[in-house]
């Protein structure tokens, strides 16, 4: 077995977000520094940041997440729990309509945690400061890159001013990593560099979503801690109640193409009754509001093809959401995120030679499923363009089916959440006992 080898050099991560934190934890078993510079002021406690507007918005870890940031940061989740994060069984403990039916309840044996997003942000900064050779540089509000003189290579960061007047600087790197989000300027310096855009996949879905946060007694939802309701063709709607962290719920009333959740108490009330799922009116009639409700609009969903890119500066990655954006509706950026740092971790153990093609080869098949269940679910919708083939409509109907044998068969619905969690593929539900099941109940 080869030994490890000794870190070495300086890498820069550009975005403290979730994804840039997971990068940094991957790079500090290579480099001997690591450095993340971040627009925003990084608070302190668990709180929202000014530059993070989805963090006021409903957030899911999935099970296969969970278990890789348990995998970077062993006894995360217990860390989480620690701070009233709820834990329970996704099955038993939630429940889950597709198409307007509820999964059959069982023990799944999924376990899933629930906590806002600025409580899993806080737990995996203060993990990541506490690395050493790890520093950060929080309220930078511009930089740009250096590269060599014939732009083959990314050599290092130019902050242009900071906190407290700070002027212009030039940081060297051996690696910079762009972890800055969908809004991320990497495929424009790229053209200017002249290497091109990388080719972009996008699903135009028109989502909006808006949340509220509501006080959480024993009685709601019959003691389980969440209710996720999809949206599906002919009902445009959908949402999620959640549990959070110090007896909150945390509710989301969500539209996609064009439906948009009004902010007042009786509009929301009203949008929420026309769910299959009662049990948001009930929520938002009976408990008590904690702060305003708070909107957010999505547009698309976008995937980066740097895979396919002939060439590219060495020394430079781009990653998590400035990789690929998904519908939020479907909870995976997060899982994601992690799941690429793991696999950075893992060439980076081995080598850093040609890292940019490797890496960005190993994320497309990390990112191909969870972009195919975002493609599979959004373009149920007739509105939405995309292309269809046979194969891909013959799934679709088949899943149709799947869900409604779910609502009886509470099996079915075990394989779909492990699915859905990214624990299995979905080439999965076609087994012969899946497919036996579902001809049963249809």
């Amino acid at each position: 077995m080869n030994a490890t080898p000794t870190p070495r050099g300086h890498a820069v991560v550009i975005g403290a977000s979730l994804g840039g934190l997971l990068a940094a934890r991957a790079l500090s078993e290579s480099f001997e520094r690591v450095t993340l510079i971040e627009r925003d002021e990084l608070p302190a406690a668990p709180d929202h940041r000014r530059g993070a507007p989805q963090d006021h918005h409903t957030h899911g870890l999935l099970a296969r997440g969970r278990h890789a940031l348990d995998q970077l940061f062993p006894g995360f989740t217990d860390e989480l729990v620690a701070a009233s994060a709820p834990l329970a069984d996704l099955q038993a403990d939630m429940h889950w309509y597709f198409d307007g039916r509820p999964l059959a309840p069982t023990r799944s044996g999924l376990v899933g945690v629930a906590a806002s997003r600025p409580l899993i942000e806080y737990v995996v900064r203060s993990r990541v400061a506490a690395i050493p050779g790890v520093t950060f540089i929080d309220r930078c509000p511009g930089l740009d890159l250096t590269t060599s003189p014939d732009r083959s290579a990314v050599t290092g960061v130019r902050l242009l001013g900071g906190a407290e007047g700070a002027g212009e600087r030039v940081i060297e790197a051996d690696l910079v990593i762009d972890a800055s989000g969908r809004g991320a300027h990497s495929p424009v310096r790229l053209e200017q560099w002249g290497y091109g855009r990388p080719r972009e996949d996008r699903v135009h879905i028109g989502c909006t979503y808006m949340t509220q946060m509501y006080r959480r007694e024993p009685h709601h939802l019959d003691g389980r801690i969440g209710t996720v309701c999809s949206s599906y063709p002919g009902q445009p709607r959908g949402g999620i109640i959640l549990a959070q962290e110090h007896d909150r719920f945390i509710v989301t009333l969500a539209g996609v193409l064009g439906e948009e959740a009004p902010s007042d108490r009786a509009g929301m009330i009203a949008y929420a009754e026309t769910y299959a799922a009662p049990e948001f009116a009930e929520i938002i009639r009976t408990a008590k509001p904690l702060g305003e409700p708070v909107q957010m609009r999505y547009p698309a969903s976008v995937r980066r093809r740097y895979e396919d890119m002939a060439a590219f500066p060495e020394g430079f990655l781009v990653v998590a959401d400035a990789l690929c954006s998904f519908n939020p509706l479907y909870g995976q950026g997060i899982t994601v995120a992690a799941l690429e740092a793991v696999l950075l971790t893992d060439l980076l153990a081995e080598s850093r030679d040609d890292l940019w093609r490797r890496f960005f080869r190993g994320a497309t098949e990390l990112v191909d499923t969870p972009w195919a269940l975002v493609l599979g679910g959004d373009l149920r919708h007739p509105q939405v363009e995309g292309a269809r083939t046979a194969q891909s409509q013959s799934f679709a109907e088949y899943m149709t089916r799947y869900w409604s044998a779910a609502h009886h068969d509470a099996l079915l619905g075990t394989a779909l959440l492990r699915v859905t969690n990214l624990l299995d593929e979905p080439a999965s539900l076609l087994a012969p006992d899946l497919v036996d099941r579902v001809t049963a109940h249809c």
